[in-house]
Formats: structure tokens, sequence, C-alpha cells
């Protein structure tokens, strides 16, 4: 099944595929949480968002609350959190798992391609990015540490936008 294909649903628990929420980007899935030392990303994922977003290009968050219970709200917590906060504006996912037996599709479809280092595996914490491009394939991983605006990230983006 290609990544575009897998049910997803969105923070308002509209049902979707990645390929629907998509709709032709390019797209970085980070799992996020809002009670994290790396919460701030938030701010960094948002500049991206409004960078890109002219060059079919989106940011989806996945709230996850598997890390030391870090994102314990419910839905309309988290949309408040984020909109408020720090403004998102691109797409959020419901509640996900990442790890263990209850991880979604999603990202058992992200985690088995390797990061820069050649490691693939399980998500290390909150705020790991995974780019997709508009066609699904995942095209790089970035650990929870790389800020979004590295440079690594932007390049990563820069050969997958329009």
């Amino acid at each position: 099944m290609s990544v575009l294909e897998i049910p997803v649903n969105t923070i308002d628990g509209a049902a979707t595929t990645v390929g629907g929420l998509l709709g032709g980007r390019a797209a970085l899935v980070v799992n996020v949480a809002s009670r994290c030392g790396l919460t701030p990303q938030y701010g960094g994922l948002v500049a991206l968002q409004r960078a890109y977003a002219d060059r079919d290009f989106t940011v989806v968050g996945v709230p996850c609350n598997q890390f030391m219970g870090q994102e314990p709200g419910s839905a309309e917590e988290i949309v408040e959190f984020c909109s408020t906060t720090y403004g998102v504006d691109f797409p959020l996912l419901e509640k996900t798992e990442v790890n263990g037996p209850g991880q979604h599709p999603l990202y058992a479809a992200l985690t088995a391609v390797p990061d820069a280092s050649g490691s693939a595996g399980d998500v290390e914490w909150n705020f790991e990015k995974f780019l997709v491009s508009a066609d699904g394939e995942v095209v790089a991983r970035f650990r929870p540490r790389v800020a979004p605006e590295s440079p690594e990230i932007a390049e990563a983006i820069e050969k997958v936008v329009s």
C-alpha cells in the first residue's frame, strides 16, 4: 500500500487518507506534543508552512502522548493550544500512537525509512520529522533535535517542492 492510501483521521475526526489530506503536496510529517522541551519547534514548523505553502508543501502535525504523557489534552485543547500559542495553520491529525503494538500504519511506513546515519525503527521522541514527496515517497527522516529551521531540512524540502 502506498503511503498516500493509508487512512487517517484529522484532529476533528474527519476520515481521509494521507493522499486526501495532502492533496498533491509534499509534507513534513511531525509527531508533536504541547508539554515537551521541544514544543517551541512549533514556531519553526509554522515558519516552514508559511515559507513553502505556495510551493505545494504542508506540515502535518501528529499529536502523540507516548513520550512521558506530554500530549495529554483533548482534540479541542490541542487545537486551542496550537492556534493560540503558535498560530498553527497546518493540518493536525488525531492523537496517534507512533511506536509499539498500537502503532498507526502511517508510522509503520514512516519508521521503516532510515535517518541520515542509516538508522530506521522507532520514533525516538516528540518532534521527529519525516519528509514525504507529493507522490507519497518517504524521502528523508530527521530526528527530534534537528530544528525545523535547519539547513538540512530546507535543502530536503527544496528537492521535493515545485
